[in-house]
């Protein structure tokens, strides 16, 4: 037993499933959407399908990620002690769970709609064709934002079978937000990256040029979100959720700067992963209470 409950934490550590907190919840506003604005009923089987999309495809993308980036993390101090490079997971079993998750992934898709089904080829070669990006261009980040926004959107065409504007907002605020925090948390990796000819914008522009650009690009973010609420007629409980994102979005670029990033861990994870998911809650019970 104690053997398998190591197996499935290493896992649970090689895709950072902790880290789900970041489009889960874009996702379940994308889901709340679809069930509020439309005449669509909600099901609690589509919901757990909707989730288990989330799941299996973002574990095929973390796992492709590990696995290809194998050879770069054992020589970076910073991930050497990942799962891959230490021998916790052999290529071969990381090869098998990326393999198995996105055929999962495709296969839940299906149960969905034919729309789901037809895109969901093409949401894998996203999220797996991160991996690459770092290798080639400088624009990198926003492939990883680009991924992820993936949720609001894939879930509100789950239960409707449509694209709707609303829910492209939503994903263009989850493109420029990850993107943002990303330039700050490859901080951490500036001098690695030019080392090793790997694309970065502050392994491009230094530590203190990359911040000024994550801040213009959360600033988007922030224009985005008063979008959203406009053209959605928001009520109170959504502008106070979008104040608290707002709120923790300046607070993460308050504790890092360029010449101290000891906090990067803290705005990267924790500060990012509070907003998504307070955001989700004040726009869900929003939605919940004019449409009800």
């Amino acid at each position: 037993m104690s053997s398998l409950f190591r197996s499935v934490k290493n896992y649970f550590s090689l895709v950072k499933f902790s880290h789900t907190v970041f489009a889960m919840p874009f996702a379940l506003i994308g889901f709340a959407l679809a069930v509020t604005t439309t005449d669509n009923v909600f099901s609690l089987k589509l919901l757990l399908l909707v989730i288990l999309c989330m799941i299996f495809a973002r574990n095929a993308a973390m796992g492709f990620n590990r696995l290809a980036d194998n050879r770069l993390d054992a020589l970076n101090p910073r991930t050497k002690n990942r799962e891959i490079p230490t021998g916790k997971i052999s290529t071969k079993a990381a090869l098998f769970f990326v393999i198995a998750n996105a055929a999962l992934f495709i296969t839940t898709t299906g149960f969905i709609n034919k729309l789901t089904l037809f895109l969901s080829p093409v949401a894998l070669l996203i999220i797996l064709g991160y991996t690459f990006s770092k290798r080639l261009t400088y624009l990198c980040h926003f492939i990883l934002g680009l991924g992820l926004s993936l949720a609001p959107i894939g879930a509100y065409i789950s239960v409707t079978n449509t694209f709707a504007l609303i829910p492209v907002i939503y994903s263009l605020i989850v493109i420029t937000w990850v993107s943002g925090f990303d330039i700050i948390y490859a901080l951490q990796d500036d001098d690695f990256d030019r080392l090793n000819q790997l694309y970065s914008i502050p392994s491009l522009t230094g530590r203190k040029r990359a911040l000024i650009i994550s801040i213009l690009v959360h600033f988007i973010t922030f224009i985005l979100v008063i979008a959203a609420g406009y053209l959605e007629k928001g009520g109170p409980i959504f502008w106070i959720g979008a104040f608290i994102f707002t709120a923790l979005l300046i607070y993460q670029h308050i504790i890092v700067k360029h010449n101290d990033i000891s906090r990067v861990t803290l705005s990267f994870a924790t500060t990012n992963g509070v907003a998504s998911i307070l955001f989700s809650i004040f726009v869900i019970i929003d939605l919940y209470i004019r449409y009800h």
